[in-house]
């Protein structure tokens, strides 16, 4: 069987390449060897929102993850009936790419013109004592079926990930204890949004550690220790009904290659240019599988768009310099841009401008606690470099900063824009005005 492109992976980046590939007219056939839509839909960004969206200390566990399946499924089921009106083969099993343009699967081989990896990743561990026991989890292993119910739980890792599981597991009335080996949570973020979210995670009732060195887990599930040393060498331990291990992900590339195929890695992960070539002619990659890419459902699909079009000849649909993050706390977070201490960094001169939701009419409706709208800007040209967003609707109201950067705005001109009232949207003109003579 040949085909023009065949994708091996059918998560945000594979599913998406799929469907521009196949709108452009090419013959395309996308290998799954579990369900379409990957981490993101399946164990990741989909399920934890639908999660924290119904999460309350006297909510049924069981139907909160009913209603997560329906969800995810009803999503699933779209793409899917997308591929197929595309006309995209969907194979289900695990491929190998066995050489440039040859992929097998269950004892079929499948030629292509070029061959897209898109695998993604797997969440990672690290190396203590204990760390395979039962009763320490993954977010797949929290987030998949029924979950796990527990009443007190350690989450090793604060980051996003991390994060988000606390929030989750105080709103359901768990006792949650969050152990982060840098000096912060969240630490790609901005160091002010750090301490902004640990005042609200801690004001829920959650421990948050930072500097603290895990050093073994022992116990059964309902009875775990975590023994770690806090910020000053001392041991300290955690007690918890199960622990969370959320330190990141890899990319998952075990078993991708046959021996007639070897592209270079970098700690496993795949090495490609800016348009997604590996070292190998013909065969690229897009998404969390990438060595030093940004692990984000967002910018996968954005390659995904992207490689279908270098593939093609043509220029990049999408700009991969303008990416942002977002963390579904409460309130939520959302960075686009840069910091105040990158730019610096960089040696440029910044100004920075500030709203606080306690001055917002939406937000004070609304009941929402203490944050802010943070601008920053050139001092010279005043076009706007970065956003840093504490608020309500935080992670709906940075594509509105995402597209200023991207098209060079001043925050003479974002102020100069009509913003609705009430709204929390207001938060970004009224910061934007702090910058303007």
């Amino acid at each position: 069987m040949t085909y023009d492109i065949a994708i091996v992976g059918g998560g945000p980046g594979g599913y998406v390449a799929a469907e521009e590939a196949a709108a452009r007219g090419l013959s395309v056939v996308l290998f799954e060897r579990d369900l379409v839509g990957g981490t993101c839909l399946n164990r990741g960004c989909i399920p934890t929102k639908a999660l924290l969206h119904d999460a309350a200390p006297q909510a049924d566990f069981q139907a909160i993850h009913e209603r997560k399946a329906s969800v995810v499924t009803q999503l699933r089921d779209g793409i899917e009936r997308l591929l197929r009106q595309r006309k995209v083969t969907i194979v289900r099993g695990s491929a190998t790419v066995e050489s440039a343009g040859v992929v097998s699967c269950d004892g079929q081989t499948y030629e292509a013109r070029d061959v897209v990896v898109a695998t993604g990743s797997v969440p990672a561990t690290i190396p203590v004592p204990g760390i395979h026991l039962p009763g320490v989890y993954t977010s797949n292993d929290l987030l998949e079926g029924e979950g796990v119910r527990v009443s007190s739980i350690a989450i090793v890792g604060g980051g996003v990930i991390g994060v988000e599981f606390a929030t989750m597991y105080a709103q359901l009335g768990a006792c949650v204890t969050i152990l982060e080996a840098a000096d912060r949570i969240l630490p790609p973020l901005d160091r002010e949004i750090a301490q902004r979210v640990t005042m609200h995670l801690k004001k829920r009732g959650i421990a948050v550690e930072a500097s603290a060195r895990v050093a073994s887990i022992e116990g059964e599930p309902g009875s775990m220790v975590v023994r770690y040393a806090d910020r000053r060498g001392n041991e300290r331990l955690v007690e918890a009904e199960g622990v969370l291990v959320a330190c990141g992900r890899r990319a998952n590339t075990e078993g991708l290659f046959g021996p007639g195929c070897t592209p270079e890695l970098s700690h496993g992960a795949l090495v490609c240019d800016e348009a997604g070539r590996t070292s190998v002619a013909h065969l690229w990659a897009i998404g969390d599988v990438v060595a030093g890419n940004i692990q984000l459902a967002h910018v996968a699909e954005a390659q995904g768009r992207n490689v279908i079009a270098a593939i093609c000849g043509n220029k990049p649909l999408v700009n991969m310099d303008i990416v942002p993050s977002c963390v579904y706390t409460s309130p939520e977070v959302a960075s686009v841009g840069l910091t105040e201490d990158e730019a610096k960094a960089q040696g440029i001169a910044v100004r920075t401008g500030k709203a606080l939701t306690g001055a917002n009419g939406k937000c004070l409706v609304e009941g929402s606690e203490s944050g802010y709208a943070k601008l920053v800007a050139d001092a010279a040209t005043g076009a706007l470099l970065g956003a840093q967003l504490v608020c309500p609707r935080a992670t709906d109201l940075v594509s509105e900063l995402s597209l200023a950067i991207s098209l060079h705005c001043t925050a003479a001109q974002l102020a100069g824009v009509i913003h609705p009232h009430p709204t929390v949207s207001e938060l970004v003109s009224a910061a934007a005005r702090t910058l303007v003579p």
